[in-house]
């Protein structure tokens, strides 16, 4: 008897657990717990997780939002521990309780698992148990419980009978004309997903008026809503009925007083261009479109320039090149010098697609003009975008009327007298240099790359030491050792030591993506000689170098080249110079221990090892002076780099 009762003891502890836990007053607690559920419900099994699990639930839905959100998530998934679909309606009543509660992204949770649930019903018990859920819902007194409702008629609408759809049209209609906007603007958000299930017959007797009520709201929120419906609607009906049911609502939506009923069409554009078809797109929406691109709105004029590329790419192929130059053109043309940065940014992220739909001669006359405004408009995005397209308008027009026409004006922006419009351009080279290629790099830009490292502004030569880095990605540690390399080594003898200190920089980039042969070839000796340079800077940062190549190089190389040199350095009158030698003597003895280990040691230990031996392979260098502890590398700034140039 005794073994029995403590058996009956045993399969009730999970429960209890569950309720101590759930009436715990920690919140992380009562969340752990929610979170076992589905543990919870095995171990008690099907009978007891419907007779008891759900029943406590759906009693104690009063909590944090962040544990009802897990709730609801958690029963979502819930039907195999309930006895499958067949009993999947005991889910029913706690997700109900959750699509009424205030916190939104939990209403919306609870939403999407009564979907799934609903989805696993029989016809039968849909109709028995998830349809009067539905209804309950809709005839709520608190608005959380309507707008919840209106998620779930697309579910439920195919699988009932003829009476309940009925039911279920005139309960949806209900719903759009409720007395508050959050309930009407959950019914619009719903609208299009609703109508892909209804018939076409009550699609037009039913909705449509539902749809232009919405479209018509004081409240712009909802009409906005109602715009994505209108993409939903006209995939569906005949270009007949389109042009009369769904037209005059869209017209109107696109001269709306509100700027973000406007925003949302320019949003949907395309997707209603795709919908209705050439015919109604040539006559009808190329005058919406037109007046949208010079709407009064910035956010809006936006919107629409990012859909220029589309909505043309879109045209009628037989009257394609003659619309976007007499109907779409204009517009563009005054939208590249909109005042609005994010405007003409937006425009020159797509302006380039327009060239291989109007051909070679159209876009050396018509777009070439408003590319070169663009390449030199005062915002950045601007011109990155441009640049960043080039390759467009190259497969149209060749790479030598590209040269003629654009790269002067790429050229007089990197010689730009602003430093950071020079920065700019720095920036943009690698995408510029993919796009053209290697031949035509090297013949036009490569000795405007190489023009930056002497620049006089330190920001500017630090930007063009990691240009070469992404050039040598670009183009192959091969292309590097002929035509960069040796112009940079030259650098190391310039009687200014910035230059000098420049060909470090560059030396310690290039060692990372030229590989070991052309480090220790072409690299290491051009270091090593400037061990010996006279001035302190240039010396500690050779043996900062030194430290960052050293995994490039072998370690025989090490040995016989670098720690002799270090050692020399270690030695320098100059205590800022002694300082950081001692570091890197210290790091790359660090970094040949590790090696040696991970060699020498089963994977699984590695870590362990790297750890441990960070840990005790730490040499401390000796203290630099108060001028390199301030920021050594910054007195090489002179007198004519200025505030914010170094």
């Amino acid at each position: 008897m005794a073994a029995s009762d403590k058996s009956v003891d045993d399969s009730l502890y999970p429960i209890a657990v569950l309720i101590d836990e759930l009436k715990n007053e920690d919140v992380q607690l009562r969340l752990n717990s929610i979170k076992k559920l589905s543990t919870i419900a095995l171990a008690l099994g099907e009978e007891r997780t419907r007779s008891e699990l759900i029943p406590f639930l759906t009693e104690t839905i009063y909590d944090e939002d962040e544990v009802l959100l897990a709730l609801a998530d958690q029963l979502g998934n819930f039907t195999s521990l309930v006895g499958g679909p067949e009993f999947a309606m005991y889910l029913l009543p706690p997700l109900e309780s959750l699509a009424t509660v205030e916190e939104t992204v939990v209403r919306d949770k609870a939403v999407e698992s009564l979907r799934t649930v609903a989805a696993e019903h029989s016809a039968l018990d849909l109709e028995i148990h998830v349809v009067p859920t539905l209804q309950r819902l809709v005839s709520g007194d608190w608005f959380t419980s309507r707008t919840s409702a209106c998620g779930l008629f697309s579910v439920c609408y195919p699988r009932v009978t003829q009476p309940v759809k009925a039911e279920l049209r005139a309960n949806f209609r209900k719903l759009c004309q409720d007395e508050t906007p959050m309930v009407r603007r959950a019914a619009a958000n719903k609208l299009g997903e609703f109508a892909k299930v209804v018939e076409t017959e009550y699609l037009k007797s039913d909705l449509i008026p539902n749809f232009v009520q919405l479209a018509q709201d004081d409240q712009d929120s909802v009409r906005l809503l109602a715009v994505e419906a209108c993409v939903s609607i006209a995939q569906l009906l005949p270009q007949d009925d389109v042009e009369h049911l769904v037209l005059p609502t869209l017209r109107q939506c696109a001269s709306d007083s509100s700027w973000r009923v406007r925003y949302m069409v320019a949003e949907k554009f395309v997707d209603l261009q795709k919908a209705v078809g050439p015919e109604i797109t040539r006559v009808d929406l190329v005058p919406a479109f037109q007046y949208l691109l010079k709407d009064a709105e910035a956010e809006v004029r936006a919107a629409v320039a990012t859909k220029v590329k589309d909505f043309c790419a879109n045209l009628d192929k037989a009257n394609q090149v003659s619309i976007i130059l007499s109907s779409i053109l204009p517009y563009v043309r005054d939208l590249v010098s909109d005042p609005n940065p994010h405007v003409k940014s937006a425009l020159a992220s797509v302006i380039m697609g327009l060239s291989p739909m109007l051909g070679a001669y159209q876009t050396v006359d018509q777009l070439l003009p408003l590319f070169l405004i663009q390449l030199k408009d005062e915002c950045p995005e601007v011109r990155l975008n441009i640049i960043s397209n080039l390759d467009c308008v190259n497969d149209v027009i060749g790479i030598q009327q590209l040269s003629q026409s654009l790269l002067p004006a790429i050229v007089e922006l990197a010689e730009d007298s602003k430093w950071r419009v020079r920065l700019a351009i720095i920036e943009y080279m690698p995408a510029l240099a993919g796009q053209l290629g290697q031949e035509f790099f090297d013949q036009k830009l490569r000795g405007l790359c190489m023009g930056w490292l002497n620049d006089h502004v330190y920001a500017i030569r630090e930007a063009a030491t990691l240009n070469m880095k992404k050039l040598v990605e670009q183009f192959g540690a091969p292309w590097a050792e002929q035509a960069i390399i040796p112009m940079i080594l030259v650098m190391s003898r310039n009687k200014n030591y910035l230059h000098r200190m420049t060909c470090l920089f560059c030396l310690n980039v290039l060692a990372e993506v030229c590989g070991t042969d052309i480090t220790t070839k072409l690299l290491l000796p051009t270091v090593l000689l400037l061990a010996a340079d006279p001035v302190a800077n240039v010396r500690f940062n050779v043996a900062k170098t030194l430290q960052k190549i050293s995994p490039f190089l072998e370690a025989s190389v090490i040995d016989a080249q670098v720690k002799p040199t270090l050692d020399k350095l270690n030695a320098d009158t100059d205590v800022d110079v002694k300082h950081f030698a001692a570091q890197a003597i210290a790091g790359i003895a660090a970094e040949l221990e590790i090696s040696v280990f991970r060699t020498a040691v089963p994977p699984c230990m590695g870590l362990k090892i790297e750890a441990a031996l960070n840990s005790k392979l730490v040499v401390e260098p000796p203290p630099m002076s108060a001028a390199a502890e301030s920021g050594g590398v910054l007195l090489e700034l002179n007198a004519n780099e200025g505030n914010g140039n170094g």
